[in-house]
């Protein structure tokens, strides 16, 4: 069953590096205009992958995508990991899709471990951008077992790579108020991307940030809040984690876990042309 599968992957995969993606998947097709757009290529991709679980005529399946881009004498390597249902009939590849990833409790369900350092509240501190950095590289694709994970993980997992910068919790145990996460209890801003963007456009002492206008203004370690649909509601978080070429950012994320990805989410699925963003810079210190 997996190998149709995995001969369609890598012939949407050759077709980026041949640099001739085709209107059949829209996903490609985007990917492809976005690299167009930045001067960049595919010079190299590979695809890895497994079944999660047969569901009648439907097979989930995880796909982990690398991708080697090269943008004039720049070149890095970008990753992606999905989780998608495919229907196949006569061996032949009927629907493909990407769907929503499910959570994985790495502790206990009823207790997560506590670390009683994470959780001081402290005004006064250094925001580490190497720190939440690292942090982002070393969890991009999996789960500290040090929290919760959550079927929409992005912001969940912004929130650790802040934290693990230096970034103070406050407001426990109000949950709409400040951000903070304690063994089984969590604020609203510190999992939900609509109340982690307005926390981070009102918060005064702890973190803080400002926002600024461009997306080259931002550096490593700092934010990017995405609402897909234009209504107002944010939808989704990520992290600088580097520089492009020409100073774009590129990011880490979760739920469709994701590393060095162009901050501009054009070719995701959940991509619209109504997309606002709003992008954070964090303040290195507060007091």
């Amino acid at each position: 069953m997996y190998e149709e599968l995995r001969q369609e992957i890598e012939r949407r995969l050759q077709s980026l590096v041949d640099d001739k993606a085709g209107n059949e998947e829209e996903k490609w097709l985007r990917k492809k205009e976005l690299l167009d757009s930045r001067n960049s290529k595919v010079i190299k991709a590979k695809a890895f992958g497994r079944v999660l679980s047969q569901e009648g005529e439907w097979t989930r399946y995880l796909v982990h995508f690398k991708y080697l881009i090269k943008q004039d004498s720049f070149i890095y390597l970008e990753e992606e990991v999905e989780e998608r249902a495919a229907r196949i009939e006569n061996e032949q590849l009927v629907e493909d899709r990407e769907t929503k990833r499910q959570p994985i409790f790495l502790a206990a369900e009823t207790e997560v471990a506590e670390l009683p350092e994470m959780f001081e509240e402290r005004r006064a501190f250094h925001y580490d951008r190497l720190q939440a950095v690292q942090y982002a590289e070393r969890w991009w694709n999996s789960y500290n077992p040090a929290y919760r994970q959550f079927a929409v993980d992005c912001t969940n997992f912004i929130s650790q790579c802040l934290h693990a910068g230096g970034a103070p919790m406050a407001g426990y145990p109000d949950r709409s108020r400040g951000w903070w996460t304690r063994s089984n209890n969590w604020s609203y801003s510190w999992t939900v991307a609509h109340a982690f963007r307005w926390f981070l456009s009102s918060s005064k002492t702890g973190l803080r940030t400002q926002e600024v206008g461009e997306p080259e203004l931002l550096q490593p370690g700092d934010v990017i809040c995405y609402d897909f649909q234009g209504d107002g509601r944010f939808d989704h978080s990520t992290i600088v984690t580097a520089k492009d070429r020409y100073g774009m950012p590129l990011v880490n994320a979760h739920t469709t876990n994701s590393r060095m990805r162009y901050w501009s989410y054009e070719d995701s699925t959940a991509y619209t042309d109504d997309i606002k963003y709003k992008f954070f810079q964090i303040k290195d210190h507060s007091s």
